[in-house]
């Protein structure tokens, strides 16, 4: 989602920094470069990453608040949504079964697809909030209990792609995300180019 669907650092550092200034001495905040640079990671990790002064206990639990808050907030404010995102979905759903998995915590996707009214387009989703398994895990974990024989993976950063091949999938990258991947691999420049993409890899 994060870096290929949609941009919600700047709301998600907002909402974050409510949540911090009410539970914290406002020693501590986020900005909108912080979240960016840990998209991709998982809640844990996350926490470890930006909270690490409160030790590991307290982070995690300012962690959770914040999440909590961040998907209340984001289903009332959405984020910033990629050009040509809703047409490219229909496109796609008219002939590929399409699917989420994140390493979000739960919650956060049906945020998205319940503001941007999204749920229409994708059949099943699957986060590390909801398994506490790796992106990889969770890909092979829907890949399964949808029955794909073949599918390929949309991300923006080197996890997305190691995810990829850990679940045996095919992978595309958003190279206007966040993130670059060090082996020569299929790219897409806009969300706009993803069909003609999934075509040429299932060619």
């Amino acid at each position: 989602m994060d870096g290929t669907l949609w941009d919600s650092s700047e709301n998600v550092a907002r909402s974050w920094d409510e949540v911090i200034s009410y539970e914290t001495d406002n020693a501590l905040s986020v900005t909108v470069e912080d979240i960016q640079n840990v998209m991709g990671h998982t809640m844990a990790e996350i926490a470890k990453m930006l909270f690490f002064d409160l030790g590991e206990e307290g982070a995690n639990l300012l962690m959770d608040k914040c999440c909590d808050y961040e998907n209340e907030y984001l289903g009332r404010h959405g984020g910033v949504l990629y050009p040509k995102v809703e047409e490219t979905l229909q496109e796609l759903s008219r002939k590929y079964p399409l699917y989420i998995v994140s390493n979000c915590q739960d919650g956060y996707i049906e945020a998205f697809l319940k503001y941007y009214d999204f749920f229409k387009y994708f059949l099943d989703t699957e986060c590390f909030g909801r398994t506490k398994k790796d992106k990889g895990s969770n890909i092979a974990l829907l890949a399964l209990r949808n029955q794909l024989d073949d599918a390929v993976y949309v991300g923006d950063i080197q996890g997305d792609y190691d995810s990829s091949k850990k679940a045996g999938v095919k992978f595309i990258h958003a190279s206007y995300g966040f993130g670059t991947i060090e082996e020569s691999v299929p790219s897409i420049r806009e969300f706009g180019e993803l069909p003609q993409a999934v075509y040429r890899v299932f060619e």
